[in-house]
Formats: C-alpha cells, sequence, structure tokens
C-alpha cells in the first residue's frame, strides 16, 4: 500500500499525533496536579480538584504508554539510545509518576489533616517533577544527547544524569511547566464550580500563560542564535535499509531554523504555539471557559510540533559523534513492521478516540464541593 519512505513519514507523524495526544490528555492531569496545593486550600476544595482529574486520568496515560511502545516497535535505535542513555532520568520521572496513584488511593484513608497534606504535596511533586523533565529531555534531544554507535550499530551512551541540565535544557523545562500548568489551570476553570478555586485557577493560569509566550520566544532566540543545530551532508536513502552509520552529519549553530526557509508552511507551528497562548489569556481574562482550554490545547500542539519540524529529518542527534544521528531515514524498523503497524493502527486508534469521547462526554460537567462532602467515593 505504502512504500518504505511513506511508512517512515506516516510513523514519524504518528509519533508527533502521540506526543500530542499525551501533552492535551495527561498534560492537564499533570498541571491540575501541580497546582493541587496553590489553587485548592481547604480538604473539601483540594477532594474538588481531585475529581476533575480522577475519573479519567488512567485513560489519558496510556497515551504515554503507547507512545513508548510505538518508540520500540518503530524506530528501535531511538528506543535503545534514549531509553538506556536517559534511564536515571526516566526512573525519575516513574517514581513521580508513581506518587500520583498512590495520592489518589491513600490520601482519604485516614481523616487526618496532615496526613492529607503530605499526600497532596506528593501530588503536586507527582505532576511538576514529570512536566519539568519532559522538557528537559526535550531540550536534550534538540540540544544532542552524548552518544556513539560502534561498527556494529551499538549504542554508548557518554553522559550522566546532572549533565542533562544545562541552562537551555532547563529553559525547555520551565517551558513545559508552564505549557502544563496553563492547560491544567484552564481545565480547572469549566471543571470546578465558580468560587475561590476557579477565581484561583484563572490567576494561575493568567501567569503561565505570560511564562509560555515568554519561555518559547526565549528558547526560539536560543535555537536561532545560540549553539545547537545539525545539518545533513550525506542523505540516506529513504528507502534503504536503516544505518545510521551511512548518514554524514555536522554540527551547525542555528541550523533548526533551516526547514522554516524550505518549508514556509511549517511557521504555523510556532505561530499556534504564541496564538494558543495568547487566545489561552484572552479567553481566561473574559471568563471564555472553553475557548481558553481550546487555546491552551492549540499551544501545547504548536510547541510541540514546532520542535518535531525544526528537527526535520532528525529524531536524535549525537552531540559527541554527529555521524551517529539517528534521522527519520536510517532508524526505523522494517517496512513490513511498520506497514503492520501502520494496519493495526488504523483500526484501533478510531476504536480508542471514540471510546475517550465518550468516557469524557459521560464524566462532563463541574464537581462542587456540595458532592464531595457527600459522596464518600470521591477522593
Amino acid at each position: 500500500m505504502f512504500d518504505y519512505e511513506n511508512l517512515r513519514l506516516i510513523w514519524w507523524v504518528l509519533m508527533g499525533v502521540l506526543l500530542i495526544g499525551f501533552a492535551l490528555t495527561d498534560g492537564y492531569d499533570l498541571g491540575v496536579a501541580a497546582l493541587l496545593p496553590w489553587v485548592a486550600k481547604t480538604d473539601p476544595e483540594r477532594r474538588m480538584v481531585i475529581n476533575t482529574v480522577g475519573p479519567n486520568w488512567e485513560g489519558n496515560f496510556v497515551w504515554f504508554i503507547t507512545g513508548g511502545g510505538a518508540i520500540f516497535a518503530a524506530w528501535p535505535f531511538v528506543y535503545a539510545v534514549s531509553f538506556s542513555g536517559f534511564y536515571l532520568a526516566m526512573f525519575l520521572v516513574l517514581a513521580a509518576l508513581i506518587l500520583r496513584p498512590v495520592g489518589f488511593k491513600y490520601r482519604s484513608k485516614r481523616d487526618d489533616p496532615a496526613w492529607r497534606t503530605r499526600w497532596d504535596y506528593a501530588l503536586f511533586v507527582g505532576g511538576l517533577v514529570p512536566a519539568l523533565v519532559f522538557g528537559v529531555a526535550v531540550g536534550n534531544v534538540l540540544s544532542g544527547a552524548p552518544f556513539r554507535l560502534d561498527s556494529d550499530l551499538r549504542s554508548f551512551y557518554e553522559g550522566g544524569l546532572l549533565g542533562l541540565f544545562t541552562p537551555f535544557t532547563l529553559l525547555c523545562g520551565l517551558l513545559s511547566v508552564a505549557m502544563l500548568v496553563l492547560h491544567g489551570a484552564t481545565w480547572l476553570t469549566f471543571k470546578v464550580e465558580h468560587g475561590p478555586v476557579h477565581d484561583r485557577a484563572r490567576g494561575y493560569g493568567c501567569i503561565a500563560a505570560i511564562a509560555a509566550v515568554v519561555l518559547f520566544a526565549l528558547g526560539g532566540a536560543y535555537v536561532a542564535f545560540g549553539d545547537i543545530g545539525y545539518h545533513m551532508l550525506t542523505v540516506a536513502d529513504p528507502s534503504g535499509q536503516s544505518n545510521p552509520l551511512r548518514t554524514t552529519t555536522e554540527h551547525v549553530a542555528g541550523a533548526w531554523l533551516g526547514n522554516y526557509g524550505l518549508y514556509p508552511w511549517m511557521l504555523i507551528a510556532p505561530a499556534l504555539g504564541f496564538g494558543g497562548a495568547v487566545l489561552a489569556f484572552a479567553g481566561i481574562t473574559n471568563g471564555w471557559e472553553k475557548t481558553s482550554f481550546g487555546g491552551s490545547a492549540l499551544a501545547a500542539t504548536g510547541i510541540i510540533a514546532t520542535v518535531g519540524l525544526s528537527m526535520f529529518p532528525y529524531i536524535l542527534p549525537s552531540s559527541i559523534d554527529t555521524h551517529s544521528s539517528l534521522t527519520v531515514w536510517n532508524a526505523s524498523s522494517t517496512a513490513k513492521t511498520l506497514g503492520i503497524m501502520v494496519f493495526v493502527t488504523v483500526v484501533f486508534l478510531p476504536i480508542v478516540l471514540a471510546y475517550t469521547s465518550w468516557a469524557f462526554k459521560v464524566m462532563w460537567g463541574r464537581v462542587t464541593t456540595d458532592e464531595v462532602r457527600t459522596n464518600p467515593d470521591f477522593y
């Protein structure tokens, strides 16, 4: 049905869809958790905030798991390098994410304010740390990871956990936090009753929207004028066998902006990033709740798409051996594997989307403090 080149392009697009899907669904869960101790002061308020995400967070998290599985199946070189090289960072993320289900289940087991407050801050850590580390990881992808491949295509990672945290990658991490906190705040504005929590969410949402615009602009300036970027000297055959060592790459500062000159339509992505954040800010300040949530969704979509489109066809460049850099054309699975995965996706993705839409419809409506006071099944 599709040749090898098109299958690789399809799976590059689908990986972007999975990442954006994770940001748009589980992203607001992380944002709400990061806001929990600040937007809600009393136990009923915090239970109300938790119940805005409680019915759906497990389903939303599947996007993250599916993304990891898709990388393993579609881009085995990328999986091997990233999941081994970034192992400690991923362990940190998983440790933080484990706090979320434990916090949801245990915070109401005891009617003790100190006990519940500790679990509330555990949920805060479970939202903030993944949001930060995901952004730091993206910053390292843009900067290049310190790995190399030998002649047998074995990967060797020569970095450490602390080396992942540089000024630029921390800037990306803060942008990720601002983006997801904005998404969480806009989610709260139309999922909780009008009152103190609603008003606090609006305030933090405005701050996050401004921070997202400023940090996105600073990140763009660093990409344009900083010492990051890679350029391909010898392009691998888009329909050839995967072998990263057949591609020749050089480090060129500012090269990530080259695609916008070749394909001006790609400017839609950063425009969505800025425009979505501005739209979210306008929606929050004017009380247009659905508009603000839609704006934050557009902002997340644009910011993530900007990274992918800027780097194309690179997926994970190497900072210590540029010829080991992984691209769309040299790091994929076989054509047969990609073809089978496309078939499975075409069959099952509509089912997943239909079920997700139905679940959101069933759980729609605002959560109120009266509900959490009278319903013992609420957190």
